[in-house]
């Protein structure tokens, strides 16, 4: 099998519950696999989003809210399950601890369960009300941008985990600007010369709060890389969002 469409699978497989499967032969180590699979991360989030929009298209709250948590549930809340290690892991810091191994533990603490819970319904808010509002290509913009500022973060960040180092060192410069520049003509179709304004902000808003989080814990991981996403998303829909509140 051609390693970028084993990529693709793999993406899907990694940042996803849609059922994807894999033969025995299949070689997901391959460099060219890796790579493959970080420049199809944002086709994920289309995908996931655009699941979503079919849901929350539906007239009413009920539909809005059922599609909100569909969006979250379609990506395993892998990232949110993020929120609830790194929150727990800076509180242990905090205490003298090992942030390092607080965040490896298969448990939450009660900050993480809150810290979960409120990222969890903010985000659920937000996007109801970009559905309500009927903003559907700007809930897609959201989750692309979210995405491919990820990208960027895994290629200028320095990591303390082994896999995110093994996709960093396949993921060279020009599958990066290749994937920044496919995706980023969807955007531009999808909401104009104003979806490169919130990609740049969206990119520097997770830079900051990666590094922020690493200035915390005193490392970064795939934990902070998803409270990252996390945070953009929520911030951008709570910011377009309110564009329409007269």
């Amino acid at each position: 099998m051609h390693p970028w469409f084993l990529g693709l699978k793999f993406a899907f497989s990694y940042f996803s519950i849609l059922p994807v499967g894999f033969k025995k032969e299949d070689d997901l180590s391959q460099k060219s696999v890796l790579a493959s699979m970080l420049f199809f991360l944002p086709l994920v989030g289309l995908v996931l989003g655009g699941v979503a929009i079919m849901i929350g298209s539906f007239a009413g709250w009920i539909w809005a809210l059922v599609a909100a948590v569909l969006y979250m549930v379609l990506y395993g809340f892998i990232h949110t399950e993020a929120i609830c290690d790194v929150a727990d892991a800076i509180y242990a810091k905090h205490a003298g601890k090992d942030a390092y191994a607080v965040i490896k533990e298969p448990t939450i603490g009660a900050m993480g369960l809150f810290y979960g819970m409120a990222f969890f319904l903010l985000k659920v808010g937000a996007i109801v009300a970009l559905f309500l509002e009927g903003k559907f290509v700007e809930f897609l913009s959201i989750v692309l941008i979210s995405r491919l500022s990820l990208l960027v973060l895994i290629k200028v960040l320095s990591f303390k985990s082994s896999f995110i180092n093994s996709l960093k060192e396949s993921f060279d410069s020009p599958t990066l600007f290749a994937s920044l520049f496919v995706f980023s003509l969807v955007g531009l179709g999808l909401l104009g010369s104003e979806f490169l304004f919130y990609l740049i902000f969206g990119t520097i808003l997770s830079y900051i709060i990666a590094r922020l989080l690493g200035a915390k814990l005193g490392f970064i991981n795939g934990d902070v890389l998803g409270v990252t996403l996390e945070s953009v998303e929520i911030v951008l829909a709570i910011m377009i969002g309110a564009q329409h509140v007269v």
